[in-house]
């Protein structure tokens, strides 16, 4: 993949995770930046929700690595942009149930470099922690980060996101952490950015 594209030139942006908390706030945003964008989300109910957005929705799983090629192959992105956890509604879960994110951040990391590849995608960007998470859950995250830089791409690290329809609506997390809506707008500038790591924090502008 490439490590740079031209700046201000619309792209054609496969987002995988755009139901998310942070997916549904960038599909407006890119959209109003003039880029063409596919939403990938695993239900018809969200896929309505993406369209109404403008974004082309595009209902599959991750983890079905031949149905996702096809998907991004027929789309053909100039990149891919990776917002897809696996995380449960009730943040007291997180520790008991986060063999899922682990999963997530390995296989589906893996799929959708590998669809990527296949449909000549040239950047792909991917989310990630600007915290330590003990045991598996930050073995899956170094791991992730290590395929996505590998293969020439842009790891966005964001703090922990407090706003509306996140784990800190009403209160705000330890940080490092970044308001959600400040969070989606400053991922725009890695459509542009060369391989390597992006800190998305409040104490952080690079």
């Amino acid at each position: 993949m490439s490590e740079h594209r031209a700046s201000g030139v619309p792209h054609r942006i496969f987002l995988a995770g755009a139901s998310g908390v942070i997916g549904l706030r960038l599909v407006p945003l890119l959209i109003a930046a003039g880029h063409d964008v596919a939403g990938l989300t695993r239900t018809r109910v969200k896929a309505k929700l993406l369209q109404s957005l403008g974004a082309e929705p595009v209902v599959g799983d991750v983890f079905d690595l031949n149905t996702l090629c096809d998907a991004v192959a027929t789309f053909r992105p100039d990149v891919v942009l990776h917002e897809l956890t696996d995380l449960p509604d009730d943040s007291t879960r997180i520790r008991e149930l986060g063999a899922a994110n682990s999963r997530m951040r390995r296989q589906g990391t893996r799929n959708l470099l590998a669809a990527a590849k296949a449909a000549g995608a040239g950047g792909f960007i991917a989310q990630s922690v600007a915290w330590q998470i003990p045991g598996d859950g930050g073995q899956a995250v170094e791991e992730h980060e290590r395929a996505v830089l590998g293969a020439g791409g842009v790891v966005i690290r964001y703090g922990r996101f407090y706003g509306a329809g996140t784990y800190f609506e009403s209160e705000l997390p330890p940080p490092p952490r970044v308001q959600v809506d400040d969070a989606a707008r400053r991922t725009l500038v890695a459509l542009d950015a060369p391989t390597g790591v992006i800190t998305v924090t409040e104490d952080r502008v690079c």
